[in-house]
């Protein structure tokens, strides 16, 4: 599937966002870039500027901020996860 450039912060650890990878990956998509926020302590700093969240993951898709795991569940059992990946405005 070909869309907008999907953005996730992520953690080494993260259980969150392993299972967002994987719904990403159902629906899919084939390629996201992971933005390590514990290996570089700035980006932490640019993920909360950003998004107002301090936790992981944080995933955007082209410019809309999805937010975190549950957010990317409750956005796909709505119907709306797919139309987003392929570009539809939200």
């Amino acid at each position: 599937m070909t869309g907008p450039a999907i953005t996730m912060y992520t953690t080494g650890t993260c259980p969150y966002c392993l299972q967002a990878e994987r719904l990403l990956r159902a629906r899919g998509v084939a390629e996201f870039t992971k933005v390590r926020v514990d290996l570089e302590p700035g980006l932490r700093d640019a993920m909360v500027t950003k998004s107002g969240r301090r936790t992981v993951p944080q995933i955007y898709i082209g410019d809309v901020h999805v937010g975190g795991y549950e957010d990317l569940v409750e956005l796909d059992h709505a119907g709306k996860l797919l139309p987003l990946l392929a570009g539809e405005p939200a």
